[in-house]
């Protein structure tokens, strides 16, 4: 006897469900060899598994059909399918979030019901454009006002859907992200030092050896050195006519104006 014929019907059953399950998923045909490899079994017991299959959706049974292509073997929609699959398909698809959305998504989610200024004081940026794009996705709604009169924010159903939820209390623990000390410490540093530099308290950089840095010029004015001032600091040169001044042009000798016009006199010398 074979092994197939050996393995107990329960576990042939549960393989084709697990052969289908892997068709469904994978989004290109899956090769024989990839199917034993990914369910353990023999290629005996993938053929039968197979058989299953394909008795469970011969053509007009179900909207999909079990086909070999390319090698390898897939799910492919029923021909009398096809155009409401077209149809649905065409529809413009709406684009994933940004960080900054994700980030005031995860905040609202945890913290609700939250305002825009609480949201805006733990991101330390403006959440209007993020909470804006939220409420108009679906996946928040208002929920509210504070005791200061400020709109409300809380998840939607559409929200728990997206994220294959329950309900707001199966939401991951928060101490899963929490860092570890050294994560922490590396942290604190960073910030210290943008505060530093922010503030104008930062220490000076350490130069290599050999490398002689200047003086700026409002040190050197205030100690009484000398510095030879950048071009962009010295003055401008007074600008040069293009024709002279007026008493450098040439006098107009006296006579008749051309074309009968008024005679023209030459300047009177000071």
């Amino acid at each position: 006897m074979s092994a197939v014929t050996d393995a107990p019907q329960v576990a042939l059953d549960e393989l084709a469900r697990t052969v289908e399950a892997l068709l469904f998923v994978s989004p290109e045909p899956v090769a024989g060899k990839d199917l034993m490899e990914a369910c353990g079994c023999s290629g005996e017991e993938l053929d039968v598994a197979l058989g299953q299959l394909r008795e469970a959706y011969l053509p007009g049974r179900r909207g999909m059909e079990l086909k070999e292509v390319a090698g390898g073997l897939t799910f492919a929609t029923s021909p009398e399918a096809e155009d409401a699959a077209r149809r649905l398909l065409a529809k413009p698809r709406t684009p994933p979030l940004t960080p900054a959305q994700a980030e005031t998504l995860s905040i609202v989610a945890y913290l609700q019901p939250v305002s825009r200024p609480e949201i805006t004081r733990i991101r330390g940026v403006s959440a209007d454009s993020a909470s804006g794009t939220l409420l108009e996705r679906g996946l928040i709604e208002e929920a509210g006002r504070s005791q200061f009169g400020a709109i409300l924010y809380r998840t939607t159903a559409l929200f728990l859907k997206l994220f294959g939820l329950a309900s707001i209390k199966d939401l991951p623990e928060v101490t899963q992200w929490d860092p570890t000390p050294e994560e922490a410490a590396e942290l604190r540093d960073r910030l210290l030092r943008a505060g530093e530099a922010r503030s104008g308290t930062a220490p000076a950089p350490v130069q290599p050896p050999g490398v002689v840095v200047e003086p700026p010029l409002s040190d050197l004015a205030a100690g009484g050195g000398k510095a030879e001032r950048d071009d962009d600091d010295a003055p401008l040169p007074a600008p040069t006519p293009l024709h002279g001044t007026p008493r450098e042009r040439p006098p107009v000798p006296p006579g008749p104006a051309p074309f009968g016009g008024p005679r023209l006199v030459p300047p009177r010398e000071d």
